[in-house]
């Protein structure tokens, strides 16, 4: 069965559901497409429980938090989810005006629509392992872990983490105070993290709440059916010092892959999608990618940019579907009948 909407949309994460919310807002009806089992994209898979401080006018939300308050917003907005299945294929329908987009999913849905809009984050990813150790994997849920969903897993126990970039600071600065013991690995003393959340951390060094072991790397882990320890190796001096815990975090990123995306023929650099700033659509008319799956000159992978980026994108959209009218435009401020929609006018 084909179903026909204004936007399609590959991805559920934060920059995908406030597309939702942009179209809404001057009529747009949307379907929403992911290969993962929850809304959220990656943070609600990878990080629910990491704190976000740069959304404007909240100071301090969890990454479910702030899915969970996008999912309230888009409420009141005609959109359809479709869970656990991925776009296959793509293809153009010819028109004289304006063409339509047609994809097929992994379970035989197939959707039209003028626009399609990519906000896949990342693409399809998965955590780095660390390198050296065989099989790491094995101890999942035994002692090893690659991202937190419950930081209550880590209280009064013993935990190691490994990595230098923000994911690790983050962890490190959030669960000092919940942990029985913290130590920070990293194979050199400089961090690729944002320097106040790395200023925050040698903070927690210096009074002794975290213990920072640094030019170190990964040796071999030490278990007993579980994890038990670790052995680090002293990137300089070669010496081996062995580590006890209860829990291992091994936070070094993760391997991006644009999956199908790469046949569909659109412009690409350095595995993400080149898009034109003026309204964020891609070398195919139609197409559009917000959020950190496209590239453009001074690009942020902040989910404030995506924001930004997806709300120019629906106005176009909305000429795709209404061509030659005004795309209407008025402040939420002053604009009753969504206030009506919303609840929040008499």
């Amino acid at each position: 069965m084909e179903t026909k909407t204004d936007i399609i949309i590959v991805g559920a994460g934060p920059v995908a559901l406030f597309t939702v919310f942009e179209a809404g807002l001057l009529g747009l009806e949307c379907v929403l497409i992911d290969n993962l089992d929850k809304v959220g994209g990656q943070c609600s898979e990878l990080y629910p429980g990491k704190p976000i401080y740069d959304i404007p006018g909240v100071p301090y939300q969890t990454a479910q938090e702030h899915v969970n308050a996008l999912l309230e917003q888009i409420k009141p907005f005609k959109h359809e989810i479709h869970l656990n299945q991925r776009v296959n294929s793509l293809e153009e329908i010819a028109d004289e005006e304006i063409s339509s987009w047609k994809v097929t999913t992994s379970e035989k849905n197939v959707f039209i629509a003028k626009s399609l809009f990519i906000a896949a984050g990342a693409g399809s990813f998965e955590p780095r392992r660390p390198p050296n150790i065989e099989n790491p994997d094995q101890f999942l849920d035994e002692g090893v872990s690659y991202s937190v969903k419950d930081k209550n897993k880590y209280k009064n126990k013993d935990l190691i983490i490994f990595g230098g970039g923000d994911s690790a600071l983050d962890w490190t600065v959030e669960l000092a105070d919940i942990t029985n013991s913290l130590r920070l690995v990293h194979r050199r003393d400089a961090f690729r993290g944002v320097p106040n959340t790395e200023a925050q951390m040698r903070e927690l060094v210096e009074t002794g709440q975290v213990d920072l072991k640094t030019p170190f790397v990964i040796e071999k882990l030490i278990f007993d059916q579980k994890i038990t320890g670790v052995s680090i190796k002293n990137f300089e001096t070669k010496e081996i010092e062995n580590l006890d815990c209860d829990e291992i975090l091994f936070l070094f990123g993760l391997n991006k892959k644009l999956g199908p995306i790469v046949d569909w023929n659109l412009e690409l650099s350095d595995k993400k999608i080149s898009v034109d700033t003026e309204n964020y659509q891609t070398s195919s008319k139609g197409i559009f990618a917000v959020g950190d799956i496209n590239d453009y000159p001074g690009k942020l992978d902040l989910i404030l940019c995506g924001f930004h980026e997806t709300t120019l994108a629906v106005q176009e959209a909305y000429r795709r579907s209404h061509p030659g009218e005004k795309v209407p435009f008025a402040y939420t401020t002053s604009n009753t009948k969504l206030q009506r929609k919303l609840g929040v006018s008499d």
